[in-house]
């Protein structure tokens, strides 16, 4: 079963999504680049650099996993968070560059039906 945090759990997790975040930016970028670089043959491009760039991708997406974030995107980044506020369950979704938590939507509406926060709660 998924986690289902608090609001304010949930906003306590954003200094640590946020550091995620910062590790994940730069590393899809030299990833991207050495992909470029292997696909056009450069002598040196590295397969194993790349491959070790894309395990450690893969390592950041698990963490924000692991603290009961549903990803679902890494370019950019886009992490839902299940919070039940005002007794009714809804999705706070942070999106790359945003600073705070202040957006939620319904599981079915998906991120097209994001709402500012302090709309309907």
């Amino acid at each position: 079963m998924a986690r289902t945090f608090t609001l304010d759990e949930a906003r306590a997790l954003l200094p640590e999504i946020l550091a995620i975040a910062e590790e994940i930016i730069p590393l899809r970028a030299d990833l991207a680049a050495g992909a470029r670089a292997q696909r056009q043959g450069d002598p040196q491009a590295n397969l194993a650099d790349v491959k070790a760039m894309e395990a450690q991708l893969s390592h950041l997406l698990d963490r924000l996993g692991e603290l009961g974030l549903e990803v679902k995107g890494w370019a950019p980044i886009l992490v839902d968070l299940p919070v039940v506020v005002a007794g009714r369950e809804v999705l706070v979704c942070w999106l790359e560059g945003d600073r705070a938590l202040e957006w939620y939507h319904d599981r079915d509406d998906g991120f097209a039906g994001r709402r500012p926060l302090g709309s309907a709660f």
